[in-house]
Formats: C-alpha cells, structure tokens, sequence
C-alpha cells in the first residue's frame, strides 16, 4: 500500500488539534472583560513584534544564565533553526503532501526546511538535558519537547524523499511503514497540538497576544505620546466591580496574554523577591492564572519551582472563584511579596504584563475587601488623613531645613526649578540627601523654590498598593497647586515621586520638563557649574540602579557620568542598569512586610559586597533607607548627591587653602 495521502492525514490531524485547541482556549479568554482593541493593525503588526521585539529580549542573556550553553545567543540561535524550520515546513507539506503539489524542486525546499529544524533539534535536545537545564526552566511537557521534533521531522522527511527523487515509494502497510505512522502521528500532534496547549503554544497564543496586546505602548514602534510602558493604566472608579477577584475580571486580551507564558523562567531568574525566599514567582504567578481560567483548576500539574512553604496541588480555583485566599489559586503572600520592580516584565520574551496583573488583584483587595495586609492599611489611613505616608501634620515638611531658609514658591509665585522634595522630607536619611541637594543647587546657583506645606505626596504607594481613590485623590489636589505657579522644572530626588509625576500625571510633562536629580546634577558638572575634586586616589564605588528610574523611566547613564566626573572607579554589580534588582521597598513592600528565608536589602547589598567596591552609590530615598538598614557589615552606603557635594567641598578646601 503505496497511499500518498498519509502524509496528509497525518498534517491535518495535527492542524485539525490545533483548531480544537485554540477553539478551547479561546472560549476561556472571552470570559474576560471587553478590550477596545485594533484588530487589524495589531495581526498587520504582529511579525514586527514577534521578528523585533520578541527576537530582541530572547537574544539577551538571560539574568543569573546556567553557563555555557545558556547564553541569548545561542537560544535566539535554536529559535531561529527549530521555528524557521517548522513554519517553512508546514507551509511546504501543505502545499507537497496536502495539495498534491507533487514538484521534486518543491520536495526538496521542504527536505531543506526539515533540516534546518533538525539542527535545531539538536539544540532542544541538549537545551534540555539534566546537566544543561537552567532551573528556572519548567520540565514536563517542555522536556518532551525534543521527541516531539524528531518524530515531526524523521516522518515528513522519509515520507518526502519519494517526491524529491530520492527513494520509491514507501510501503505504509509493512511494519515499518506502519511505525512511521505512529511516529508521524506522535509528533504531528505533540507539535501542532502545542501550539494552543503545549510548549509550542508561544507559536499560536503568543503571536495572537502580540497582536491584540493590552499594552501596544510597549513596543518600539510605539508613538512617542503613547505613554510610558511603566504606567499604570487607570481604574475606572464608577465599576460595578473595582480590580479583579476572578479570572473573567481581567479584560479578555489579559487572560490571552498569560497563556502566552512559555515558562522560560527569565522573570523567575531576575525576580527579587524570588532570590530573597519570599513566597514569589512571577512564573508561577501566571501559570496559576493560566489554571485558574478553567473550571477545576489546580497547580498540582505545574512542573516549575514551588512557592517555598506552599506545595503544590493545594491551590484551586475556577473562572468564578476568587483568585486570592489562603486556599485560592494565589495566596495572599504572593500578592503582596511583588516590589512592582518591572524586572519580570522587562526579562519576558513575550511581554506578558505580570505587574497589571499584581495591581488589578490589589485594587480588588484594597478597594473592596479593605485587605491590604501588614503596615499597608495603616500607612493609607495616614495617607487618607493628611496626605502624606508618614501621618505628619503638611506644616512639619520643611522642619528638616529651618536653617537652611528655603525660598517658599507660595512667596514667589515663579522660579526655574520647583524642587519636589518627597517623602523624604519626613525621613532622617533622607534629609541629609535633600540638605546635600539644596548645598549643590546654591552652589551651582540655581533658581529653585519648593511648595513647602503645599506639596503632597504623589500617591505613588496609594496606587501601588491598590487605592485608586487615593492616588486619584492626590494628584487632583497636587495638579491644582502647580497650575497656581510657573516654573520651568520640577526636580526631584524621589525615582517613585519622579515616575509618577512624569508617566502618570496626565498633561504635567507637556507644561514642564520633570527631572531626576541625578540627571540634573550631571548636567550641573557636564557645564563647569559644580567643581568637584577629580579623585586619584582609587576610590571604588558600585552604583545601585532605583527600579522606577532605570527600568521606569530608563535613566541608567546620568548617575554613571556623575560617578566619572569625580574621577571614582565604577564598579558594576551582576544586576545593573536595565537589569537591576530592587532592593526591597518598591511595590509598597516596606509596608506589607512579607517574611521571605531572606530580606531583599540583604541580598541587594550582597550583590554591592560582590564588588568589593568601598561605597555603595544609590539615588532614592527609599533605595537609602532599605540598604543603609542592612545590618551585615558592608559598603558605605551614599546617595550621588552626597558624593558629589563632598568632592565639590573637598576642592573649594584646597582651593581656599
């Protein structure tokens, strides 16, 4: 029995369990809320993103990367092969075995393709093998991966070499021919079912998320006033129901978005609260999900790393069942243990937003359920009650500066630069960065005034935290105070405060610009404004990147100039730049207090002592704080406006002596 139309049978079998697959998935994304979404400009701008974007964060080397072997190159490498192999593929059995387009020349372009997916083939395979696997990759269905590629490309390539003039035909009735079939059959739908349900499901749900994404922001095409990818997207206050408690509360193009998770483990390997042994992976967080989406859902089939404490199989959920519980598919710890640090969104190849997810479960927990856990709803009493976290009278801001005889803007009316001083203000370490600032602005003889008992906190924690109403609240009554005045700038120290500010409050950055004093301040040198003293002595400092001013507003070189310009060695942590670690206060953290094996600033400061640098360099108050407080003896910690002040000083001494 000779029967070409195997081959066929074979490859529609496999597209036909891709259909079923997709149609079920399908249905428990349209369980989600309505998403206004362009269909069409999203499915004409899907190859970009997948061929750009995707292609960009997979070539990275991934953060705490197993060695050799697990480079971005070379899994960008095995993509290219084992993906470029597959797509060319099943367009040419399509057209060879399925249409009958029986063209030697177009046999033997398909023998090609297969080759090309061998190769890659061959990379999976060593990918993962015990010794070579990372241990943020997921084992189960991904570990059988490689015999699904084999199977696909050994039954379509022997049943090819007849159409490509190499053999006769095959005999699918003899035992061999009958074991092909099986074979075929195996990878056909190991493959192509994967596409909707499997490993390969990055092929399917992933270029259907690129496409209808919730955040088109985050793409390089975006258009410059799209907004910062790092801004939280506003609450409707006038729900029926505020934040998400169930699956279906999410807008249907999210619950696509995390069935995109190819479990890569890249957001697991750079998650801070993951390294401290707080109960965290942003891995798991959305693979439980993923679960939670279906009727019976249940963890006890995820194949990652376990929250520490929390086996698997003990969370349950359902598409109508709460999401968070002691019991529920993601335990209130979890919720609470995220910084909102944007290290897991900014690793993921497929730019799944985990930090909309943590912040849409929040405002549910804050807004209806009055669940904020810890110091959390303490801090948003304080908040409420005299807009400011720290629950001190508005009048007691510049108490830190009585003898400093700050230029009050209210006095005024207009300056160049409206120093935005945070809630640092009401914080002892704090003050001396902002005493250390307000010395370097009069030296370099700024124009600057501040708001004094007008200025109120941001509302960055409030949002954070969930309280909507709160941060709406704030930055209503902080708007009506800056229209009342004119400035040309607004500086700040505070990276959250200079975040919000920016990205959040619509229309602030079309009336001024919204700087970071270590942006500013390396402007100060780069212009002869400030004279420091060029150290020759060796000193070594590591520079810690603030989270919301690296990966939030990507300033990452300003403090680094700074650094040079006084003539200190940098010295760069593992986790630097784009790719910093928190070190522990972000995402109200500092407040919520989830216990973990470790600290976050304990582990921040372990990757400072790694250096063996004399002085940790930060540039955030909270940054300051939290690695100040670590009680390990370890490098001096200093925020860049310190540093700069003393090598300023320390040339007006020998200039004056």
């Amino acid at each position: 029995m000779t029967a070409p139309w195997i081959p066929a049978l074979v490859m529609l079998a496999g597209l036909a369990a891709t259909l079923a697959g997709l149609a079920w998935r399908a249905r428990l994304w349209l369980t989600g809320r309505p998403a206004r979404v362009d269909f069409l400009r999203g499915l004409a701008r899907m190859p970009r993103r997948y061929l750009v974007d995707v292609h960009e964060a997979v070539s990275r080397d991934p953060v705490g990367g197993a060695g050799r072997g697990d480079t971005g190159q070379r899994i960008a490498t095995m993509h290219i092969l084992t993906a470029g192999g597959f797509t060319a593929a099943s367009v040419l059995i399509l057209v060879v075995h399925v249409f009958g387009v029986a063209f030697a020349p177009l046999a033997a372009l398909l023998l090609g393709a297969l080759t090309v997916m061998a190769a890659g083939t061959v990379l999976v395979g060593r990918r993962r093998r015990p010794e070579h696997r990372a241990p943020r990759l997921s084992g189960g269905g991904f570990n059988r991966l490689p015999l699904g590629l084999a199977a696909f490309v050994a039954f379509f390539f022997i049943a090819t070499l007849p159409l490509a003039g190499v053999s006769g035909p095959l005999a699918w009735g003899s035992p061999f021919g009958m074991a092909l079939v099986a074979v075929g059959l195996y990878g056909s739908l190991d493959l192509y079912g994967g596409l909707a349900r499997g490993p390969l499901k990055h092929a399917a749900n992933g270029a259907l998320h690129l496409a209808f994404h919730p955040r088109p922001e985050r793409f390089r095409e975006a258009d410059a006033d799209s907004g910062s990818p790092a801004a939280l997207r506003p609450l409707d206050l006038e729900a029926e129901r505020l934040g998400v408690r169930e699956p279906r509360d999410f807008r249907w193009n999210q619950l696509l978005g995390f069935d995109a998770c190819v479990e890569c483990g890249r957001c697991e390997a750079a998650c801070p609260a993951y390294e401290a042994g707080l109960p965290l992976s942003p891995k798991k967080l959305i693979q439980d999900l993923v679960a939670a989406e279906a009727r019976g859902g249940t963890d006890a089939a995820y194949q990652g790393s376990p929250y520490p404490g929390r086996p698997l199989g003990q969370a349950r959920g359902g598409p109508d069942h709460p999401l968070i519980g002691e019991e529920a598919m993601i335990h209130p710890d979890t919720l609470w243990a995220c910084t909102t640090c944007q290290a897991c969104v900014h690793e993921c190849p497929m730019m799944i937003g985990h930090v909309d997810a943590v912040v849409d479960l929040r405002r549910y927990q804050t807004l209806e359920e009055g669940a904020t856990p810890g110091k959390g709803a303490e801090v948003l009493e304080e908040l409420r009650a005299t807009d400011n976290l720290h629950g001190r009278p508005r009048e007691s801001r510049l108490h830190w500066a009585t003898d400093l005889n700050l230029p009050l803007l209210a006095e005024r009316g207009a300056c160049d630069v409206l120093l935005w001083t945070g809630e640092g203000a009401f914080e002892m370490r704090s003050q001396r960065t902002l005493r250390a600032l307000v010395r370097l602005l009069r030296l370099a003889g700024v124009d600057f005034a501040v708001l004094g008992a007008e200025e109120r906190d941001c509302g960055h924690v409030a949002r954070v935290l969930g309280e909507e109403a709160a941060f709406r609240n704030l930055k209503e009554k902080n708007l009506e105070t800056l229209d009342q005045y004119r400035f040309n700038r607004i500086l700040t120290p505070d990276p959250h405060a200079l975040h919000t500010l920016a990205n959040e409050y619509d229309g602030l950055t079309e009336r001024c610009a919204i700087e970071h004093h270590s942006t500013f301040l390396a402007r100060l040198l780069a212009e002869g404004r400030l004279a420091p003293n060029r150290r020759a002595d060796g000193t070594t400092v590591t520079f810690h990147d603030p989270c919301y001013l690296a990966r939030g507003n990507g300033e990452t070189q300003s403090p680094r100039d700074l650094l040079e310009g006084i003539g200190v060695e940098v010295r760069e942590m593992e986790k630097s730049g784009l790719r910093t670690s928190c070190c522990g206060w972000g995402g109200g953290a500092a407040f919520t207090d989830v216990p973990g094996e470790r600290r976050i600033p304990d582990v921040r400061m372990d990757h400072a002592r790694a250096t063996d640098a004399e002085t940790v360099a930060v540039a955030c108050p909270n940054c300051a704080v939290m690695l100040e407080g670590v009680v390990e003896p370890g490098p001096e910690v200093a925020d860049i406006a310190e540093v700069l002040l003393e090598a300023v000083e320390e040339e007006s001494m020998e200039a004056a002596s």
